[in-house]
């Protein structure tokens, strides 16, 4: 296998395992409501992803800030146009209320849920955001809740002693957004077992997990495909409505069944990668978000970016560290998904065939599977 570009498996995160782990605390801190610090070269932020806030975290990033009036709300720019702001052209703004003292949380969620009809748009002014806000969007992201925060701006210099006081993290915006690409660099195989799948009796599955203990990714070996030649793989996003319970939504479902049984039947076997990337990789709960966004008009891609998210917020560096610890280097990939393609081709994995892998629509899913190929160039 060829690794001659920027993102190729040789080249590891300049993180550390330490950062790597710290990033992965800071997550389960903010999905609990807990204040995070993160530190950029010019300066530093206290913030609260606005989902779990309550008005005692609230109260505690005022005490914090260098100025209580500089408090802001960092919210996708579909969300601040809603709220009256008319130049909202990049990701993200930050709004300050210009009656912050009186400003609470509920008024504070209520502005950064699109699910949620404004009655009055608030009295603020608009700034652009700055990388350590932008850090913690990113964290939010990672932490599969709403992408939406409240910052504070705080001194660098007295960090430090507010973090030991407060038993808090402090991160540097690097290490955040350098989280995914180490967490996938750090997968290591920690079990494996035979497990007769039904149209696949002879099936092995390997669970793979990061360094920092998070969520492990399984490959699902089916028969014993040769590395001496392109193999035969299906790249799976989690998928618990399409998956499990048999979402008519989605096409999840029989794209997971018919990958196992074609691999199967091809009588040279090959691998089902089943990645842990809810949503396209939003999250169950936001993927639930934008299903009740679509249910009001918006298509599968508007309603992703209502909630903040990119069309597709998946990454693929797990799948070809996965393919690279098994031995092997080249696929034919069964996808209609170019981006699959590009994906794992940025990763060092040779593509030699994109098998295509289409099952008919159903009642509830042709709006879904239109939009796929009208506008995210799926090739049906």
């Amino acid at each position: 296998m060829t690794m001659t570009t920027p993102n190729s498996l040789s080249a590891r995160s300049e993180i550390s395992t330490t950062e790597l782990i710290s990033v992965s605390r800071a997550v389960a801190d903010l999905r609990r409501g807990e204040m995070i610090l993160i530190r950029s070269a010019k300066s530093a932020i206290a913030a609260i992803a606005t989902e779990p806030l309550s008005d005692h975290g609230l109260e505690r990033l005022r005490a914090i800030a260098l100025n209580a009036a500089d408090i802001a709300l960092v919210l996708p720019r579909v969300r601040a146009r809603a709220l009256g702001h008319v130049d909202a052209n990049s990701g993200f703004c930050a709004l300050q209320p210009q009656n912050h003292a009186n400003v609470d949380c509920l008024t504070l969620g209520v502005w950064a849920n699109p699910l949620l009809d404004m009655v009055e748009k608030p009295v603020a002014t608009w700034r652009t955001t700055q990388s350590d806000e932008d850090a913690a969007i990113r964290l939010a992201k990672l932490a599969r809740l709403l992408p939406a925060i409240v910052s504070v701006p705080v001194d660098p210099a007295k960090i430090d002693e507010f973090a030991t006081r407060e038993n808090l993290l402090i991160l540097a915006e690097e290490w955040v957004n350098g989280y995914e690409d180490a967490a996938a660099g750090s997968l290591r195989q920690v079990s494996e077992a035979r497990v007769p799948l039904e149209n696949a009796e002879n099936t092995r599955v390997v669970a793979f997990r990061p360094a920092d203990g998070g969520q492990e990714h399984i490959a699902i070996i089916i028969d014993e495909p040769a590395a001496d030649v392109p193999v035969l793989v299906r790249l799976h996003s989690e998928c618990f409505t399409g998956d499990l319970i048999g979402s008519l939504r989605c096409d999840c479902g029989p794209q997971l069944r018919g990958a196992i049984a074609e691999i199967s039947a091809s009588g040279k076997g090959g691998i089902v990668l089943y990645l842990r990337q809810e949503g396209r990789g939003i999250g169950l709960v936001n993927k639930l978000r934008a299903y009740a966004l679509q249910d009001r008009g918006f298509d599968t891609l508007d309603a992703n970016e209502e909630l903040g998210f990119d069309a597709d917020e998946r990454v693929y560096r797990p799948a070809a560290e996965m393919l690279r610890q098994l031995g092997f280097s080249s696929v034919r990939i069964l996808t209609n998904n170019p981006e699959k393609l590009r994906g794992l081709e940025s990763w060092g994995v040779e593509v030699s065939e994109r098998v295509p892998h289409k099952f008919p629509s159903n009642g509830h899913n042709a709006f879904y599977l239109q939009t796929k190929k009208e506008r995210a160039g799926h090739l049906f």
